[in-house]
């Protein structure tokens, strides 16, 4: 296809598309109260219990094995250094730290790995095609000049190449994680290095947290005006803590469905003062990063934690959303028996055709030897769940949230918690039964493996021209709601990507076009096809 498809209309500063939605999106929850406080919002989101981890940890019935040296490494195969093991016990927030060119407005655990961080960012590169071709393009327009960006999202190789253009692109940013687990360390010192203001290292606290978030809002003679989120914990607590500044955003770009939940609740509250794009139900974001990297990176993750062999093992999958379904594909491709649960009877007709056998939980959970919770819910497994489990049963979740599986429920006297790897608790019953607990019920995925860069790929493109489209939008195209991904944007974003496959899009004649009312360069579908 020719460059036709109006790249300098999507990428100019001024840009004025004409496939947005028409109206906001509605939201496909019932519960329309908003956020009231920050207990009921953290409640809802992959946080740790500082103090009672800390008096679990000091307690006898915790008992934590010596870490052989293939365990405390059972991370590091992703990492050259290993430097993402949870070794150094000092906080990086008592350290003085400055990079070789004196910059010190960061906060990460140990800025002499850079050099590593550095070299995985380039790996990371070579596989992500369409961010680093938008970087190209877009380099000299700079649609982000006096965009400054907070980010909460995943660090690591992937998120650094993206990080990295934004900055190309024109914006400042001040970057943290969203989840305590899943940072690359050398990658947040490599970005250290380089003069960003990152925030985040592996195994935070709770507290640390929130101040990491809280130190990217707060920077000294800095006023955000955007914010790309991940979970929606740094649009919470900028709401929260600091609403004047707040009311100087110009748009927030959020990627996960439990960020776009919120939103719709600050929305339907009457809370939502700014323009929100929803990114996470973008077509490339949905039918791409959501299925295919969980389809790769779910073994990965098991195999990394467990060693486990996965042919004629039964699995249950709860919920064959988009997550689900990529789980439930290669799990199956590796000889797994596999069940579905699902609420959803178009869902759950999906998964019977697919060939897969939907059952409610209580009917396959004394056999089952793994549970995997891909649903976005809250106690989807339970103790009540757990305690009917057979000894050896694999308990993880594959949603952004921690509250899929209760694992408070499991911090009882009556059971001993036993940290066998980094993130691998095998928790004890008083009979000498045994689960297998990863990552304390938080992403398995980012919290032992890494995602395919070339999906990544697809949903940084994507986060970049919502920011630039938010950024760049007249103040009357978009009211404070949440948005779609205008439609010409994914089509956009994938063209970006077709080059590495060589791949060769057909074009319509005029006579071909005419006909079905389309126009040559797209879009091709209306915002209401369902790939």
């Amino acid at each position: 296809m020719s460059e036709n498809i109006e790249i300098q209309t999507i990428l100019a500063p001024k840009t004025h598309l004409n496939a947005v939605s028409d109206s906001p999106v509605t939201d496909p929850a019932s519960n329309s109260k908003g956020l009231e406080g920050t207990n009921t919002f953290v409640g809802q989101r992959s946080k740790l219990d500082a103090k009672s981890t800390s008096a679990l940890k000091k307690s006898s019935r915790y008992r934590s094995r010596s870490l052989s040296a293939s365990s405390t490494d059972s991370y590091s195969s992703t990492s050259c250094t290993g430097s993402s093991s949870e070794e150094d016990d000092v906080s990086p927030r008592e350290k003085v730290q400055k990079n070789s060119k004196g910059f010190s407005d960061f906060c990460v655990r140990n800025i002499q790995q850079h050099a590593f961080g550095r070299r995985e960012i380039e790996i990371a590169e070579q596989e992500m095609p369409g961010i680093m071709a938008l970087r190209k393009r877009a380099g000299d327009d700079k649609p982000l000049k006096n965009a400054k960006i907070i980010g909460c999202t995943h660090i690591n190789a992937q998120t650094a190449v993206l990080i990295e253009t934004l900055v190309a692109l024109g914006a400042s940013v001040r970057w943290a994680a969203c989840n305590i687990y899943s940072t690359l360390n050398e990658v947040a010192a490599a970005l250290a290095e380089a003069g960003y203001s990152i925030f985040a290292w592996r195994s935070e606290t709770e507290e640390d947290f929130w101040w990491c978030i809280d130190k990217c809002v707060n920077g000294e003679n800095w006023q955000p005006n955007m914010i790309l989120d991940d979970g929606g914990d740094a649009t919470h607590l900028m709401l929260k803590k600091y609403p004047a500044m707040f009311k100087m955003i110009k748009g927030i770009v959020e990627e996960s469905v439990t960020g776009v939940h919120r939103l719709y609740q600050l929305s339907k509250s009457g809370k939502l003062t700014v323009p929100a794009m929803n990114v996470n139900d973008s077509v490339t974001k949905t039918k791409f990063d959501n299925l295919y990297s969980c389809r790769e990176s779910i073994i990965d993750s098991l195999k990394r934690s467990t060693d486990i062999m996965f042919g004629g093992k039964q699995v249950v999958v709860c919920g064959y959303g988009e997550v689900g379904k990529g789980c439930s594909q290669a799990l199956r491709g590796l000889g797994c028996i596999v069940y579905i649960t699902e609420i959803d009877p178009i869902c759950a007709l999906q998964a019977s055709m697919d060939g897969y056998r939907v059952v409610r939980i209580n009917e396959v959970i004394r056999n089952v030897d793994i549970v995997i919770t891909a649903t976005g819910n809250k106690n989807v497994i339970t103790r009540e769940h757990m305690d009917k489990m057979k000894s050896g049963c694999i308990v993880c979740n594959m949603g952004h949230s921690n509250t899929e599986i209760d694992v408070n429920s499991l911090r009882t006297p009556d059971l001993t918690w036993e940290r066998v790897r980094s993130q691998v608790d095998h928790v004890v019953w008083p009979d000498g039964k045994r689960i297998i607990l990863l990552a304390e019920g938080r992403l398995v995925n980012l919290s032992y493996s890494t995602l395919p860069s070339f999906v990544v790929s697809i949903t940084s493109a994507t986060q970049a021209l919502a920011l630039i489209e938010l950024f760049n939008a007249p103040p009357n195209r978009y009211k404070s709601d949440v948005y779609l991904l205008p439609k010409k944007m994914d089509e956009y974003v994938a063209t970006l990507h077709l080059p590495t496959f060589d791949a060769h899009l057909t074009e319509l004649s005029d006579e071909q076009a005419k006909y079905m009312g389309l126009n040559k360069a797209g879009p091709f579908k209306p915002n209401y096809y369902r790939y």
